[in-house]
């Protein structure tokens, strides 16, 4: 699946580059709002709590979502930040969402997404991210490349690593921050041992964000006792009756 979402990310960027040329997409308005600084000065666990949508593992996620409204209930649940899914075809997001959110909370706001080429780096900037995800198998040999592109537009990068080799790429091209997907992105199988696993070759000033398959407090525990600095958290989230209530629980885990 992962193959055939990156085909299919890689031709609506041409329609988009084609559309809105680079130097047509505006300059970012706004002073960015760090991640890492939020992670590290968080007084609870650190949860990156996101809106995604829908899943291509288990389909719509939330019915008749109102993005603005669960990003706040996000916020007073003591997220923080906020990740944003902005690919359509597969997780139903799209970029007006990430406005939308940015200009409801005052907490960093991530882009998520399948990044393949610069123009969405600058297309994150223009639509007012704060941080990106880049994910290692997507961004190949550019990797080095996007880190220096997304610090020259003022983003910062999670650079999102799936085995040791994953983690000596993002070190070896710079990453600051590093999340570990418990879900292999082929199979969808999910293990939180995964982080557990990857923690010891993160070095001890690079941030390591845990991320997929969190579904409980127990869980955040054994990530953090891993060596996780914070957790992402979607899909429990999403299908929460009470987001806040849910997110307050795990911020206290």
């Amino acid at each position: 699946m992962i193959d055939e979402i990156i085909s299919d990310v890689r031709k609506e960027v041409e329609i988009r580059k084609r559309e809105v040329p680079v130097n047509d997409l505006p300059d970012r308005m706004d002073r960015m709002r760090s991640l890492s600084e939020a992670i590290l000065n968080s007084k609870f666990v650190p949860v990156i709590a996101e809106i995604k949508p829908r899943s291509p593992s288990e389909g719509i996620l939330r019915r008749h979502l109102d993005v603005t409204a669960l990003a706040k209930e996000y916020e007073a649940g003591g997220a923080v930040a906020i990740s944003v899914l902005t690919e359509p075809k597969y997780f139903g997001g799209n970029l007006d969402s990430l406005v939308e959110v940015k200009s409801e909370v005052d907490l960093p706001v991530l882009r998520k997404d399948f990044i393949v080429d610069e123009y969405q780096i600058h297309e994150s900037a223009a639509y007012g991210a704060d941080s990106i995800l880049l994910i290692t198998s997507c961004a190949g040999n550019k990797l080095s490349d996007f880190l220096a592109l997304a610090k020259d537009l003022s983003l910062e990068a999670i650079v999102e690593c799936r085995n040791a080799q994953d983690v000596k790429l993002a070190v070896d091209a710079g990453a600051k921050i590093i999340g570990v997907n418990n879900r292999d992105l082929h199979t969808l199988r999910v293990d939180l041992g995964v982080t557990k696993q990857l923690a010891g070759y993160v070095p001890s000033d690079t941030i390591l964000i845990s991320e997929s398959g969190i579904k409980t407090a127990e869980d955040i525990r054994f990530l953090m006792e891993a060596g996780a600095n914070a957790v992402l958290i979607g899909t429990v989230l999403m299908r929460s009756k009470g987001p806040r209530e849910t997110l307050q629980k795990f911020v206290q885990a």
